[in-house]
């Protein structure tokens, strides 16, 4: 009897016997699957000395809470560790040494790779970034940027994940130090082309995206330089699929360059500095639409806005909140206004 019915299954039409069982023809059809592949990127993260003394009363939950969500919800969330974790005394600017406390709240918040190549990773030599290497790689911190080793560094420089079946390359560089030499390690990724094309080149071999972070162009300066326009250029010719830039304290200006989207400054993301135009950070979320069988398709990438608040102003401690936040989370209505001022003139120098 089973084989029987067996049998008449088999030969009635795949139609018919939808409609037999009542279910919907469309449920019957293959629908590729879909899905996206989101990155949040923000700034520079500074340990100026009154940030962690703040933390050691406060701790360090008020930094990222009004944006943990954005964070948490991406698929990888980047920042830029411009500090070494180079032991005591911890020191602030202008040579800086963070506590790994520092570094383990970024990566409980949800950041998942840390951009180690800037201008402050060797403010205590080399032995310094060498404990800082030291460091993140106890805590299973995932880091680019730098290397202890040539044989680390090909692993590193690029770093390279795999992320919902793509492999994402991750380079990240310097246009220089405050400190040390650019010949010894362990080492420090330069913004030198002779040493990036083999990057580059091992980014294209083995990564379905590339996305590059370079630490370059004038401080406090709000639109690009032609030097980094010229870097830029050069990084989408040898594959570049998106770039996010630091370094100059500022959000500056974005472009696309052959349709590649260049953030050529995302500024602060966490810091004491008190220019006004400093404490405007930007964060970049970049998606990409994933259709089973073909290439990933990049959707619009976004910008958000954000604001440093100091202790008191909205938190206990320093905090980033989006600029679109109600003024009646403020403290302190004063710099609220201040920041509405700031964003009229950033917009004004941006044609926004």
């Amino acid at each position: 009897m089973r084989r029987f019915l067996l049998l008449i299954l088999l030969l009635i039409p795949l139609q018919g016997f939808s409609q037999w069982v009542h279910f919907p023809v469309e449920y019957l059809k293959f629908t590729p699957r879909q899905d996206t592949l989101t990155f949040y990127v923000v700034g520079d993260v500074l340990a100026h000395g009154r940030v962690v003394e703040s933390s050691s009363i406060y701790g360090y939950t008020d930094f990222f809470k009004h944006v943990e969500n954005h964070i948490r919800r991406a698929d990888v969330a980047v920042c830029n560790m411009e500090f070494p974790l180079a032991g005591k005394p911890y020191t602030g600017y202008p040579v800086f040494s963070g506590p790994e406390s520092f570094a383990e709240y970024l990566s409980e918040v949800g950041y998942d790779v840390f951009l180690t190549a800037n201008n402050h990773v060797l403010d205590k030599g080399f032995e310094g970034l060498s404990r800082t290497i030291d460091q993140l790689e106890q805590r299973n911190i995932i880091y680019t940027g730098t290397a202890a080793s040539a044989r680390t560094d090909t692993l590193l420089n690029p770093l390279i994940l795999q992320v919902k079946g793509l492999r994402i390359a991750f380079v990240n560089f310097t246009y220089g130090t405050n400190s040390g030499s650019a010949v010894r390690w362990p080492k420090v990724q330069r913004m030198n082309r002779a040493e990036l094309a083999p990057v580059m080149a091992r980014a294209r071999a083995k990564a379905d995206i590339i996305l590059v972070f370079p630490h370059w162009g004038n401080e406090y300066e709000p639109l690009h330089s032609p030097s980094q326009e010229s870097m830029a250029r050069w990084l989408v010719e040898h594959g570049a699929n998106a770039i996010i830039g630091s370094h100059p304290h500022v959000v500056q200006d974005m472009e696309w360059i052959d349709g590649v989207p260049v953030y050529y400054s995302l500024g602060n993301a966490l810091s004491n500095q008190n220019d006004f135009i400093a404490r405007l950070e930007g964060a970049v979320t970049l998606r990409y639409l994933l259709r089973f069988g073909e290439e990933p398709q990049m959707l619009p990438p976004q910008l958000d806005l954000l604001w440093c608040t100091k202790p008191g102003m909205i938190e206990n401690s320093y905090a980033a909140v989006p600029i679109e936040s109600p003024a009646s989370i403020w403290r302190d209505p004063h710099d609220y206004d201040i920041m509405q001022a700031t964003l009229a003139e950033y917009r004004a120098t941006h044609g926004e």
